[in-house]
């Protein structure tokens, strides 16, 4: 099978795809035939050593893929060979892949491969944030920062499924009428001069109750000065370069919480909420209430300009690598 793999993180051009033996699955392992595997900011950042989690090497990028089953090991009855599935694996820039079976969850009849590959942590992030960190109620208004972003358009749904009016804050008129076509309420712009009075406006005179930020950008400060009383400023990533700094006193006086949200130890620490939320999230798929953008796509040769495109930031939604055409189930 066809593999990315490099044993240095100090360059994309270190990947290199090459051929190794198909896995086998052990006991509790199930193998995938990869048809799309996503790529986010973060994925990039690993494949780099810029993350705060180091992967180990030899390292194959990738984490979320779809695709179908093509084996399982023991104690995996009855076997599901050739159902179609998203899974979470260790390296999917790959044919194939190993996975755990509870990191396997069958794909609705509604959604595709590639709008699969991009949607578990994104979504599972977002409705974590919104409900368990932020106790979003439904008429609360949500800024969304990097709107068109894999994170921030899962932040744009998932928010108005719950009953809130989103602001979508993005930095090009590209990016914001891409928001609207999610179904964002208003679109702002990322000029700092003036914003905000721009994001009270667009908030219809109010101050806005929840932050959603996988930016962390400049913008970070006057967002939260600009919140309502009780107010919460959601922190989901720092895709805006240098991590900034709020000064302890500031929530004392604004009455405002700043929350963190990491989806990777709630899944660890409340693993039956984690796949609650899951389900209501594919349920909102099968009922044709959710549909998730799907990004860029590239082919798995040019797995080093999809690593690059991910990184930079300009793309609307989730990035995507299409490895096989797995629509038929013929395996």
């Amino acid at each position: 099978m066809q593999k990315v793999i490099a044993e240095s993180l100090a360059s994309i051009t270190d990947y290199q795809l090459i051929e190794t033996e198909r896995p086998t699955p052990g006991e509790g392992e199930i193998l995938v035939r990869i048809a799309t595997c996503g790529l986010g900011y973060v994925d990039s950042l690993v494949a780099l050593g810029r993350y705060q989690v180091k992967p180990v090497l030899p390292h194959t990028p990738g984490r979320e893929v779809a695709g179908r089953i093509v084996a399982v090991g023991d104690g995996i009855e009855p076997s599901p060979v050739g159902e179609r599935v998203m899974a979470t694996v260790n390296g999917g820039l790959a044919e194939y892949a190993l996975a755990p079976q509870a990191e396997v969850r069958r794909i609705p009849d509604a959604m595709t491969f590639a709008e699969a590959a991009g949607f578990r942590v994104n979504y599972l992030t977002a409705l974590h944030g919104l409900v368990d960190r932020a106790a979003l109620q439904p008429g609360e208004t949500v800024v969304v920062f990097g709107a068109a972003g894999g994170l921030g358009t899962a932040g744009v749904q998932v928010a108005k499924l719950l009953g809130a009016r989103v602001v979508a804050v993005a930095s090009s008129e590209e990016k914001r009428a891409f928001c609207q076509g999610l179904g964002a309420d208003e679109v702002l712009d990322t000029e700092p001069d003036g914003w905000r009075d721009r994001l009270r406006a667009a908030c219809g005179g109010v101050a806005p109750d929840v932050v959603f930020d996988p930016v962390c950008g400049p913008l970070f400060e006057p967002a939260f000065r600009s919140l309502h009383w009780r107010g919460r400023h959601l922190v989901l990533g720092f895709t805006g370069g240098p991590i900034p700094s709020l000064r302890v006193n500031l929530p004392l006086m604004k009455g405002a919480g700043l929350i963190g949200v990491d989806v990777r130890q709630f899944l660890q620490l409340e693993e039956q909420r984690g796949q609650a939320h899951l389900a209501q999230l594919l349920s909102w798929v099968d009922e044709g209430r959710l549909q998730p953008p799907v990004g860029r796509a590239f082919p798995l040769e040019a797995f080093a300009e999809a690593l690059e495109f991910a990184l930079s930031g300009t793309g609307l939604g989730k990035t995507v690598v299409e490895i096989a055409d797995l629509e038929s189930a013929d395996l």
